[in-house]
């Protein structure tokens, strides 16, 4: 457990966060699938991010940890047989893109996680490579892991993808796609919810020479029998990450700049920033970061479909405006690492603050929180939003405050590094 210290905050100071999650993932994959070696620099080091890297290593891809970075040695779109299970904790992202992975191997994969990975939806993805002739299943019939999955089985060349419930399923289609003989073509029935996780997919595809065609976001084509270029390549900082210090400065009324997150970076969540500016703060785009400084809250209506993440940091800081916001389109919450629209809703209530969790929106009726114990449901993103709100109200604590490790393990390093 961890009390957060409810005491002076620095009026003005510039935060560092760690590699973002996301690049990390992609860069390693497209790394492994590469022609030769690859350095990734400034890789983030979590939970999530290294079991993505072990798995690899179990299907077939060397790489070392150095002190300069993670190098990685491609083995041009070919991945080895792996006869014991890939154990990928509580990582939907290693989960769906590494399952989709698989099919450029040899003989079965099967990929399992935590007891709640195993009630996270998968079916979407393995209908999705059915129709292209594998027969990859879910080995208790439900739709989740444990599933298996057999390598080298694509017969057909077209698919097509619901991707309602998350990104990660045609992110999974688009990294494969190149190192198949046909490529394959590619339509998406639902969504994409999330669709700035695509953009990013596709420009580190880009990065490599992996060429794409698309339609928005709704049909893509990628031509077969292409090589991801061996290079260097360096992971910007996580923005996801950089929205629980613009919150802290939104509650606090302090000024917090993250360094090198910047506008026009890929990453959807960058777009936190603007919507704090649009519930009554300052916010500035400058050459070395985004800075947000905190002013009089009020309430807003918006829509977070594309950015699921940093829902559960926009409701703490809800917590504290004047009038009730409703954050909308946010159904696939409910499939994260816990379900977030319940466990936000629920640590509010606890904090005394109103709220009303809809099938597919949240509002929050802003007040005056008082302490409280929070839950986490070992959900990292539920630990680090509701820890902001203890620099303005008095007796917050965090429960297994551990939980950070999943995405961001030096966090509370990070955080204590807001007081005066």
């Amino acid at each position: 457990m961890r009390l957060i210290q409810t005491r002076p905050v620095k009026p003005d100071v510039t935060i560092r966060v760690p590699g973002s999650k996301s690049y990390t993932h992609r860069l390693l994959i497209a790394a492994a699938l590469s022609a030769g070696n690859c350095l990734i620099r400034n890789p983030l080091r979590s939970e999530d991010t290294l079991l993505t890297l072990a798995a690899l290593r179990q299907m077939g891809i060397r790489s070392e940890d150095h002190r300069e970075g993670i190098r990685v040695h491609g083995a041009g779109g070919r991945l080895q047989a792996c006869a014991e299970p890939i154990r990928l904790g509580n990582s939907g992202t290693s989960m769906r893109l590494l399952s989709g992975l698989s099919i450029l191997g040899q003989g079965e994969y099967t990929f399992t996680g935590s007891p709640r990975m195993c009630e996270r939806p998968m079916q979407a993805l393995l209908d999705s490579l059915n129709l292209l002739g594998v027969p990859a299943r879910s080995l208790h019939d439900n739709g989740c892991p444990p599933i298996l999955v057999p390598g080298g089985q694509v017969r057909q060349r077209h698919t097509t993808i619901d991707s309602g419930t998350s990104s990660q399923y045609l992110s999974a289609l688009l990294l494969a796609a190149p190192c198949l003989p046909q490529g394959l073509v590619i339509d998406v029935s639902k969504g994409p919810v999330s669709r700035p996780y695509i953009d990013m997919t596709l420009d580190i595809m880009a990065l490599f020479g992996v060429r794409v065609a698309r339609d928005g976001y709704t049909h893509f084509e990628v031509a077969g029998g292409q090589t991801y270029a061996a290079g260097d390549h360096t992971v910007e900082p996580d923005a996801s990450q950089a929205g629980y210090f613009w919150a802290a400065a939104a509650i606090s009324g302090t000024r917090v700049n993250v360094a090198g997150v910047l506008p026009a970076s890929r990453q959807g969540d960058v777009q936190l920033a603007d919507v704090f500016g649009q519930m009554g703060c300052r916010v500035a785009h400058g050459a070395d970061g985004i800075a947000v400084t905190g002013g009089p809250l009020r309430a807003i209506d918006v829509d977070m479909g594309h950015m699921p993440d940093m829902v559960p940091t926009l409701a703490v800081v809800a917590a504290f405006a004047q009038g009730t916001t409703i954050i909308r389109n946010v159904a696939h919450l409910r499939a994260k690492e816990s379900d977030r629209l319940a466990a936000v809703s629920q640590e509010l209530t606890r904090m005394g603050i109103a709220t009303a969790c809809g099938a597919d929106d949240l509002r929050i009726t802003g007040g005056q929180p008082h302490a409280a114990e929070i839950q986490t449901y070992n959900d990292h993103r539920i630990a680090m939003c509701f820890a902001v709100a203890g620099l303005k109200v008095p007796g917050v604590v965090i429960t297994d405050e551990t939980c950070v490790k999943k995405s961001f393990p030096n966090y509370w390093e990070v955080f204590d590094g807001l007081y005066e």
